[in-house]
């Protein structure tokens, strides 16, 4: 089968810890141990997000004395896609010794006049407490909202609607290489009428460009991998209950968050639409039990899960 994996930024940096290349590359390490053996007997994509990697290059851009105004986003974008499209072509070579893998720097093609751009949604870096957060946006011109129980900067995230490397991912693919692309969504592009592309001030939520490359690539299931095992509803409250096999549309009568659980859903319920294919959303660890149905949430278009399958309840082991 092929599958496209979108591994979550935070399973690679957890909120509060230390940003440093050790701590990330062990992440990356965790990540692909669980993901190595199922190269095995399919055809893999990974994408992976950026979200607290693209804030700390954004913040260090931003302090740098030598620099008269901070890199713009999509440069930083490029950035972070290159580290960790490093820390994950090297770890993927150690676990697969003899297997062909690519890291390749994507542009992802957005609209100039995306509403989203007047509208910021999407976290970046750091959390920081209210006051803190308040006194960096008044300094540096951020935007800042609550991210759970701290603040976060928040920029533009467009609607991503092309990929411009997608030929040459196909030609990868078909070469038997493990393609690690897309990275943080892709890097944001707008194209001219003369078909000229530009980078463009954003961050692209990488699961709904997960979904859209899985789409295009005719993949056979999307797997989005982040820190809990399942969607839930009532998430952080005493009445939170996890979520296994269900349906698109049942999934959209529940509201999630925009900020975090909100993309995810959204870009499974897409990929699934759109192709009658799975989608599976659960823990980093238990990739190889999501593709198995075993775990996680799963789901499905309605012919399969039927109208009257289960919509909640945690899958069995």
């Amino acid at each position: 089968m092929r599958l496209v994996v979108a591994v979550g930024g935070n399973a690679l940096l957890e909120r509060g810890e230390v940003p440093l290349a050790e701590i990330q590359e062990k992440h990356v390490g965790v990540a692909v141990d669980a993901l190595a053996p199922l190269a095995g007997d399919h055809d893999l994509v990974i994408t992976h997000g950026n979200g607290p990697q693209v804030g700390l290059l954004a913040n260090e851009s931003a302090l740098d004395p030598d620099l008269p105004a901070p890199y713009p986003l999509d440069v930083l974008g490029a950035e972070s896609q290159g580290m960790i499209g490093y820390f994950l072509l090297q770890a993927f070579e150690n676990a697969l010794p003899g297997r062909e893998v690519v890291s390749l720097v994507c542009q992802t093609e957005v609209a100039a006049d995306d509403p989203a751009f007047e509208h910021p949604t999407k976290f970046v870096g750091q959390v920081f407490s209210e006051a803190d957060g308040r006194k960096l946006a008044a300094l540096r011109g951020w935007q800042i909202r609550p991210d759970g129980s701290d603040w976060r900067r928040v920029v533009a995230s467009p609607e991503p609607l092309a990929m411009v490397e997608l030929p040459t991912i196909r030609m990868l693919l078909g070469d038997g290489a493990i393609v690690i692309c897309a990275g943080g969504g892709g890097i944001p592009v707008v194209r001219a009428q003369n078909g000229r592309l530009r980078g463009a001030e954003a961050v692209i939520d990488k699961d709904l460009s997960a979904a859209l490359l899985a789409r295009d690539l005719e993949a056979d299931a999307l797997l989005i991998l982040t820190d809990v095992a399942n969607v839930e509803t009532g998430f952080g409250t005493k009445t939170a209950h996890p979520i296994g096999r269900t349906t698109p549309d049942r999934l959209r009568a529940q509201p999630f968050p925009a900020g975090s659980m909100g993309p995810k859903v959204e870009a499974a319920c897409r990929f699934v639409e759109a192709t009658g294919k799975p989608a599976m959303i659960g823990q980093l660890d238990d990739a190889a039990d999501l593709l198995r149905g075993t775990r996680g949430t799963i789901v499905e278009p309605v012919n399969e899960a039927g109208p009257a399958g289960p919509a909640t309840g945690a899958m069995g082991a």
